[in-house]
């Protein structure tokens, strides 16, 4: 698989990801461990060389599944984790947490935790999974900093940071890469955040690259989300968004049948098209997704085909927000 570089320093990563969060959580029930890690293997076999997981995803199961599963490759790939929620530790099956904890004291005690749940010495990529108010960036900065200067973090990351702050903590210690969503179903980033990290030598790393799946087709106005499935309590899956929101899926798979690719492929061919220094984590518990998601890395457009695809996606109206009430207001401005 091709690889692409995250940051001014270099960190070298397979083209296309994987993100594992929905293994343990999220997207329904949690999967079969043994099921999970011999996926993740086989990720590794196909190409993938860049895992995507946090403390809280679970909570901290994620990281000890991935933390097994690369073990025998472990210094082949590069694993990226975030810091930033405080997980109800008191009920690990409990997919909630409780409540936003940057402070420094607190990010250098759970670094320990999540190292010793990876089962390795040193973070590849260490995000701030959400910017926290009450805790200024650069003190955030400064303690991941410290963090890299002792060996325990290799690069800093930021996720669903605004541009003021991306600037100020970059001042302190450079970032690496922002996670944040991107995709032919939420291109908000393009209009600021793009710009600025072409600016400052940052990389992008789209999460929900397919929409939370909605891209692929596989979704339509019949689909019923479980109650332990996040999206039933997105507005941009209730039942008249999703129905309205078909537009866009029609648009892509008319994309696909010229191609003669999936829908699925042609988001994230797309999203690899846009720059260099992107670099998706489709997440997916099937090898079948998972094949299908690394073929998308030879999808390619021309400019032109590009130009007339952003186009056509500019005419076309999205409804309703990407998360709950409760979950927007956790988002950087």
């Amino acid at each position: 698989m091709e690889k692409r570089f995250l940051g001014n320093n270099k960190l070298e990563v397979s083209a296309i990801g994987l993100g594992c969060m929905g293994m343990s959580w999220s997207y329904g029930p949690a999967k079969d461990k043994n099921e999970m890690i011999a996926l993740i293997r086989k990720a590794f076999e196909q190409g993938i060389t860049f895992f995507d997981t946090a403390e809280v995803y679970g909570p901290l199961l994620n990281e000890e599944l991935l933390g097994e599963a690369v073990q025998p490759f472990r210094d082949e790939v590069v694993i990226a984790t975030k810091f930033g929620f405080k997980p109800l530790k008191d009920d690990p099956s409990n997919p909630r947490w409780g409540g936003i904890d940057s402070r420094p004291e607190h990010i250098k005690k759970v670094v320990e935790e999540s190292l010793r749940r990876l089962r390795t010495e040193r973070i590849d990529l260490y995000y701030q999974h959400r910017v926290d108010p009450n805790v200024p960036i650069e003190d955030v900065a400064g303690a991941v900093k410290d963090l890299i200067t002792e060996g325990k973090v290799k690069h800093f990351g930021l996720s669903e940071a605004g541009v003021k702050n991306i600037r100020k903590a970059h001042n302190v210690q450079p970032v690496t890469a922002l996670q944040s969503e991107y995709s032919m179903f939420y291109r908000d980033p393009e209009k600021e955040i793009l710009p600025l990290l072409e600016e400052l030598g940052i990389a992008l790393v789209p999460f929900s690259p397919l929409g939370k799946g909605f891209l692929t087709g596989k979704i339509n106005t019949d689909t019923k989300f479980d109650s332990t499935d996040f999206r039933s309590t997105v507005p941009r899956f209730e039942q008249d968004n999703l129905k309205a929101n078909m537009a866009i899926v029609d648009f892509i798979e008319s994309i696909a049948g010229q191609k003669e690719v999936t829908p699925a492929q042609v988001a994230l061919g797309w999203l690899l098209a846009q720059k260099p220094w992107i670099a998706p984590i489709p997440g997916t518990t099937k090898l079948e997704r998972l094949e299908e998601n690394i073929a998308g890395a030879s999808v390619n457009f021309t400019q032109d085909e590009l130009q007339s695809i952003n186009d056509q996606l500019s005419k076309i109206q999205i409804h309703g927000n990407r998360y709950s009430p409760a979950q927007e207001k956790m988002v950087d401005k």
